[in-house]
């Protein structure tokens, strides 16, 4: 999440972009905001650990997971205007 809001060291200059940009909200929107500040702060991270996972490694063949990947860039980018 760093990169998407800056770099390591720039917590001070982070909280003040994101103070600017609070002040500029309507109250109720700042309300919201700070709901979904206190439930990201309150939530459990779901899944498996990544320990765990490393059993599985190498178990799928190398021709599915090429077959895997192509699938996914194939379908990455397009949008279904019916779709929704």
């Amino acid at each position: 999440m760093r990169a998407v809001i800056g770099r390591v060291g720039d917590e001070f200059n982070d909280c003040c972009q994101v103070l600017e940009q609070l002040k500029a909200l309507p109250y109720e929107q700042q309300w919201r905001v700070l709901e979904f500040a206190r439930s990201l702060a309150t939530s459990v991270p779901r899944g498996a650990p990544g320990q765990r996972l490393l059993s599985f490694m190498g178990m799928i063949p190398p021709d599915d997971l090429q077959a895997m990947q192509q699938a996914i860039e194939d379908g990455c980018e397009q949008v279904d205007a019916n779709g929704w």
